[in-house]
């Protein structure tokens, strides 16, 4: 039975958890305790426990059994974006909601974070770390990649959310079960496949301005995470562009299309990014056996970016000839000095010691970064149809 609350709304709010044996006792009691002296609608927390090995299931069932409106679900494996599936797509609750276990961030904004989904005002809501108004604490290298990978999705796919990684976010139930279907992760991509499913049909995103604490005690592995966003990202990029992620949209939605030339234009862009970061890796891989990390990322990187600009001028905006190749040249340049900013800023906020695949990672989306920025330099400015040599 729910708690008794000055509404009638239900809102329930997800916690996955796997092997989280040591913080889960804690975190729980501190929750509901919150919950239930702060929370003005009625709410059910909901221990979504992803085939954890150590004792998680049992503490789990146990807090179920002891705390008014809380209740633990198994999962057979393991995977948040699973657990988030499995329980949202069963929720007879108005709102779903899902915070980390570790309660990073300052439970004083899950009311402003539901609210809007309440009154029908936004269709989901999500914690911001990177607004003006968040105060966080956390290392420079989680600080680094995160703000990185929140650039790639706002230059790369468009995204006008800020923070897609935040443990902290809510959807109104009819909303999340319309768009799991679309959704394909299964883990950490789980929340930004999301996201974008629902930005790209036109459905609103409410943000909230977060407290958030980093957890020294996280067993996250962040290269691999890091990665398989990666992957996540070109899937979503390969569906969207072929119009495979499709859901009923609104008119105006429906109706919208790229800039003219654009639809051609990206996926020349992007052979040519994917060919000029092959040849990066190879060369910055080979020169690192003789040189530190930064001169091997200029060398390669001048080189590729020198041979990138060339391709991109015949075969993504069609300019032939060798007219204006120089000037091409010499303002592709720029890109290049906004790839090298960005590499090489990765590699300092490095520790030292740390392992050649660390930096591949660190380079890799620093270059992802660094392609969004060349692509809108070169086609709004280096080959714009509407510059004299450009045609």
């Amino acid at each position: 039975m729910e708690t008794t609350a000055v509404m009638t709304r239900l809102v329930e709010v997800v916690v996955p958890v796997y092997n989280e044996q040591r913080a889960l006792r804690a975190s729980i009691t501190r929750l509901q305790t919150y919950l239930t002296g702060n929370f003005p609608y009625g709410f059910r927390i909901t221990i979504a426990d992803n085939a954890s090995t150590d004792n998680t299931w049992q503490i789990a069932t146990e807090l179920g059994e002891e705390l008014p409106n809380v209740r633990a679900v198994h999962l057979p494996e393991k995977g948040r974006g699973r657990a988030l599936r499995r329980v949202w797509s069963e929720s007879e609750a108005d709102v779903v909601s899902y915070m980390d276990v570790d309660l990073s961030t300052d439970l004083d904004a899950f009311l402003p974070l539901v609210a809007p989904l309440l009154s029908g005002h936004s269709d989901l809501a999500i914690g911001t770390r990177l607004a003006r108004a968040s105060r966080v604490e956390r290392g420079p290298k989680r600080e680094f990649i995160s703000r990185s990978y929140n650039l790639l999705l706002r230059f790369g796919m468009g995204a006008g959310f800020s923070d897609a990684q935040c443990g902290f976010k809510a959807v109104r139930t009819e909303i999340a079960q319309a768009l799991l279907p679309g959704v394909e992760d299964e883990e950490w991509f789980f929340d930004t496949e999301l996201l974008l499913l629902a930005e790209r049909h036109g459905l609103r995103i409410h943000e909230v301005p977060v407290d958030w604490v980093d957890d020294p005690d996280s067993r996250v592995d962040i290269v691999q995470t890091a990665l398989d966003d990666l992957r996540g990202l070109a899937r979503v990029a390969r569906k969207t562009l072929s119009g495979a992620a499709r859901i009923p949209v609104p008119a105006r939605i429906e109706r919208a299309e790229l800039p003219k030339g654009m639809a051609r234009q990206l996926p020349r862009f992007a052979i040519v990014g994917v060919v000029s970061t092959l040849a990066y890796l190879a060369l910055y891989s080979l020169l690192r056996q003789i040189v530190p990390p930064l001169a091997a990322n200029a060398v390669a990187l001048l080189v590729t970016a020198v041979a990138n600009t060339a391709a991109n001028r015949r075969f993504t905006f069609g300019v032939k000839g060798p007219e204006g190749a120089m000037r091409h040249q010499l303002e592709g340049l720029i890109a290049f000095l906004v790839g090298l900013v960005l590499t090489s800023g990765s590699l300092a906020l490095l520790p030292g010691g740390v392992s050649h695949g660390v930096e591949l990672v660190a380079v890799i989306l620093a270059n992802a970064a660094a392609t969004l920025v060349r692509f809108l330099l070169l086609r709004v400015w280096v080959f714009n149809p509407k510059r004299g040599t450009a045609r």
